[in-house]
């Protein structure tokens, strides 16, 4: 019963597939699906930038050209039902793995269902066709296999190892993993007996085991089709892509007035108030991971997903342990069968039609400004709709990817463009002939200022009007041998 009905959360709750229907709005899905089919059709892995004319040619790894195929395979099976589907079901697997671990630490039911319950509100801000959802599922195995190594059972220990190598081909968050694995093998090294921190160190045999299994795992993350350069990946984004990180909105802080941030204070007072009505004894580890969690979280909103992976068996534990309910230990099979069967009508009822998401996908999209530009053009585009463009093959300056277009210096000069800073300058340097983006954007703002602009073609969809402006041949050498002298150079 439990399972069933969290199973339907997903499609009661998060707005990417309940009645808001929101999935088909995110951006980097159809950049995601483009560079799947360029790889299930050319059978080779893709090495350099195959969209933008911007940084045509350059060196471009895709990190997780694995998570990518279930939902190109999906896609092609059920058109857009089939990105629903996918998406259902990798948050499905998500929300019941995080139950399964919820249970093992509080060997109670009912606390493992109310907590997965609140943390699958902080999954909620990545509950679209991400890829990041596939590595959160190798991290909750990982999070399985440490958790039932510090139970006693070191069997599964040696999994680890394949799973990095799986890992690192689906998401860069591997690399918050292996730093949780290193940490858990870091704490484990010293004996601690001080007020309510209380762990004993590894045995010999037990602590250089764990080093084989963090060594042998760090070999396996080289085992991918880019070699080192996907190791050091998102290494780079950390320390090479400030302004990436400074201007997506997905890491900003969270927002306290948010559902989300609501939800996140809510699991922070259960645990107050759970360790003040029945103290715990802490492990190092424990508490190390509790601290970094919140940090995450509260630094980067998109992080709460992974809060809640890492948090939430711990609630369960704690919720069980303070506020015991009181337990009949009867079930009743036909009544679960019922909600079960219910929970699966509901599940069915709710799914949508091929042509409700048509229609949501027009209303997120300039689809027939897109279908317009010919691929000669030069267009300057919103990067919201640069994946689509590439999934339509329309060459686009910038796309929501972010990293490639940072390193040459696209990123920089296109946020000055859109903000009205240089903007002529800039559209003159990348050679611009035409220009999509929403009329209220400060860019629109200039070219209807401008000689030799003029808008070829409006389109309205939920976020605004879009606006196709082109170049008028007739005035488009003035324009140029006047913007050429402030035009930004690409690093």
């Amino acid at each position: 019963m439990n399972l069933a009905i969290l199973l339907v959360l997903p499609v009661a709750l998060a707005d990417t597939l309940n009645a808001n229907l929101t999935l088909l709005q995110d951006p980097d899905i159809w950049w995601h699906l483009a560079d799947a089919r360029l790889f299930t059709t050319t059978h080779h892995f893709i090495q350099t930038e195959p969209y933008s004319f911007s940084v045509a040619g350059e060196r471009w790894i895709n990190p997780e050209w694995l998570s990518e195929l279930p939902y190109w395979f999906s896609f092609k099976a059920f058109d857009l039902r089939g990105l629903y589907l996918v998406t259902w079901l990798a948050l499905g697997a998500n929300l019941l793995l995080l139950y399964w671990r919820s249970h093992l630490n509080a060997r109670n039911a009912e606390a493992a269902f109310w907590t997965s319950c609140i943390g699958f509100v902080l999954m909620t801000v990545n509950s679209g066709p991400r890829t990041i959802v596939f590595g959160y599922l190798a991290m909750s195995a990982e999070l399985l296999i440490l958790e039932q190594a510090g139970r006693g059972d070191r069997r599964f220990l040696w999994f680890l190892p394949p799973l990095f190598c799986l890992w690192i081909n689906l998401h860069g968050s591997w690399l918050i993993g292996f730093a949780l694995f290193a940490l858990y093998v870091l704490c484990g090294v010293v004996r601690l007996h001080i007020g309510a921190l209380e762990q004993d160190a590894f045995p010999a045999a037990e602590r250089n085991r764990l080093l084989g299994v963090l060594a042998v795992s760090m070999v396996a993350l080289f085992v991918n089709p880019y070699g080192w350069r996907l190791v050091w990946s998102p290494i780079d984004m950390m320390l090479n892509q400030g302004v990436n990180i400074a201007n997506v909105s997905e890491w900003k802080p969270l927002n306290l007035g948010s559902l989300q941030g609501i939800f996140a204070v809510v699991v922070i007072a259960l645990m107050v108030l759970a360790n003040l009505k029945v103290p715990r004894k802490w492990r190092l580890y424990d508490l190390a991971v509790i601290f970094f969690a919140f940090y995450a979280g509260v630094d980067h909103v998109r992080f709460l997903f992974l809060t809640a992976v890492l948090i939430t068996p711990l609630l369960a534990a704690d919720v069980a342990r303070s506020f015991p309910a009181e337990a009949s230990g009867k079930t009743i099979p036909v009544m679960n069968g019922i909600i079960a069967a219910g929970a699966l009508c509901f599940v069915a009822f709710m799914y949508p039609s091929e042509a409700k998401l048509e229609k949501n996908l027009a209303l997120a999209f300039p689809l027939k400004i897109i279908e317009s530009i010919d691929p000669a053009w030069r267009t300057f585009n919103w990067d919201y709709v640069g994946g689509r463009m590439a999934f339509e093959s329309k060459p686009s300056l910038i796309d929501s990817r972010l990293d490639t277009f940072e390193h040459h210096g696209v990123l920089q000069n296109y946020l000055a463009a859109m903000n009205g800073v240089d903007s002529l300058a800039v559209l003159n340097h990348y050679n611009i002939d035409h220009v999509l983006i929403l009329k209220n954007q400060p860019l629109a703002g200039v070219l209807d200022h401008a000689p030799g602009w003029s808008v070829e073609s409006r389109e309205v969809t939920s976020d605004g009007l879009y606006v196709l402006f082109a170049k008028t041949p007739a005035t488009s050498g003035s324009a140029a041998s006047g913007a050429q002298s402030t035009a930004p150079a690409s690093r």
